[in-house]
């Protein structure tokens, strides 16, 4: 899903594996894995997606970065 932000470009959903997938607009692209998909659609709604990142999903789950 992409839409306009600063620090992310896009955010795609898992939902049967709860795995929450970003990439960043300097082309960085990571895997969550354990995301409740409630917490996901909060993050697509979120006014600041990068501060939202930043306060409710980095550090908090296990990830992994995408090659690519």
């Amino acid at each position: 899903m992409p839409f306009a932000s600063t620090a992310i470009r896009d955010i795609r959903y898992e939902d049967d594996r709860q795995k929450l997938f970003v990439t960043f607009v300097d082309g960085g692209a990571y895997v969550y894995v354990g995301v409740p998909g409630e917490l996901h659609r909060s993050f697509v709604e979120a006014d600041s997606k990068g501060r939202f990142f930043i306060d409710r999903i980095r550090d908090r789950f296990p990830y992994n970065r995408l090659d690519g």
